[in-house]
Formats: C-alpha cells, structure tokens, sequence
C-alpha cells in the first residue's frame, strides 16, 4: 500500500479581478454584511489579536488538522499578492496554527492578512510582521509540521462556508466573508448601504432621539400597551 498523502493542494484556482478588491477597499464590514442579506461575518470569537485589524483581500484556504500547521507552510508557496490566508482548524485550542515566522514569511509572499478559528502566538512578533491576524486568541504552544491539511479547496469556520477566491474585508468588528458568485450583486448594493448609514449618522449629528420608523410601528396598532 502506498504512503497517505500528506497535503492535497488545488495550486490554481479563480481570483477576482484587482476592480473588485478595490470596490471593498472603503467599505465597513457591517456595510458588506447588510449588501449580502445582513449575513457573511464569521463567528464572534474571531478577533484581531494585533493593532492592524483593516483588511480587504482574495481567501487562499486552507485545512489542518488539529496540533498542525504544515498545510499553512505549504499556502505559501502558492500564495499571490492580496490573498488572505484562511486557515480552517477546527477550532482547535491546544495549539497554535501560526506564528510570526510564519505570518512574516505570508507577508513576503505579499500576503495582506490572516484569519483562523484557531489560536496563533508570538504576539510581539506578530506586530512587528505588520498584517491584521484574526484568530480566536493565543497559546505558546507549538504545532507539529506532518499533516494531513489541504490548500485552495472549500472550507468552513463557524458555520460559515469559505472557498478558495472569495472575497475577505476585515475590521475591529470582525471578518466577512463574499463568496465569488456574490461579488457583483454585493458591489451593487453597496451605494445604496453607504447612503442609508451617511443619513442615519447625519440624523443623530442633528440630535435626533430615534428613527422615524420606529413611530410608524409604534402607532400601527400591532403593539400592544400595558398602561
């Protein structure tokens, strides 16, 4: 019987085009999350563990096994300029997946950030790389290098389905997800999203105590009042 394969790598997968990165460039993660259905934010417990949190950029996924990282090692080899290093372990908290060896040389690679659901560590290190790094916090505990993993093929993290060449836009409020086939119809209604929030915070600038909207409801009969 052969040996198992260690890594299963898709070294060629559609990227969008630098228009579309450049679309998302402005755009609040809650702004991409109300244009796509008010959903795409990966869970909560994925939180910038550095200063530099603003990110937008293509996924390159990847999957590791538990107490693991040789999958991540392998991304870069294949990594391009604006991906994001997506690295799905089971949100494993015994180890971590990364560290500012690691997350340096994604930088060379001109990787722009990295998000996992699991942990990363050498923090100081980590600031000094310079890339926004999401993950679910830190351990200095080290993973081993043998796999099994894979890179450029779909993943998941917290529920949320993640493929290679979505698009990925990162903040201090969290992470969100674009899948390919959502890019255009997301882009479009972005406009309309920034016009929506540009007049509800000119409302509250001019001292506004609540929306209009909520009156309508209020006196629409569906409430029902105590006293």
């Amino acid at each position: 019987m052969g040996e198992a394969s260690k890594l299963t790598i898709r070294r060629n997968f559609p990227r969008p085009p630098r228009s579309d990165l450049e679309a998302f460039e402005k755009a609040l993660t809650g702004w991409v999350a109300d244009a796509q259905g008010r959903r795409g934010a990966l869970p909560h417990t994925i939180k910038p563990i550095t200063g530099h949190a603003r990110f937008v950029g293509t996924a390159l996924t990847v999957q590791t096994r538990p107490v693991d990282n040789l999958a991540p090692y392998a991304a870069l080899r294949f990594a391009k300029p604006s991906d994001v290093l997506v690295i799905a372990a089971a949100g494993d908290d015994s180890c971590a997946v990364a560290g500012d060896v690691l997350l340096g040389m994604a930088r060379n690679t001109g990787i722009v950030a990295a998000v996992t659901d699991g942990l990363v560590r050498d923090v100081a290190g980590i600031e000094d790389v310079g890339i926004p790094v999401f993950a679910r916090g830190l351990t200095p505990n080290s993973p081993f290098k043998d796999g099994p993993g894979s890179v450029g093929l779909p993943v998941a993290i917290g529920g949320v389905a993640i493929n290679a060449g979505d698009i990925v836009v990162g903040d201090r409020d969290g992470v969100v997800v674009v899948p390919q086939d959502n890019i255009r119809s997301v882009i479009a209604a972005l406009d309309g999203v920034s016009v929506k929030e540009a007049a509800m915070e000119k409302l509250v600038e001019e001292g506004a105590t609540h929306p209009a909207w909520l009156d309508e409801i209020l006196e629409s009969g569906a409430v029902d009042y105590l006293d």
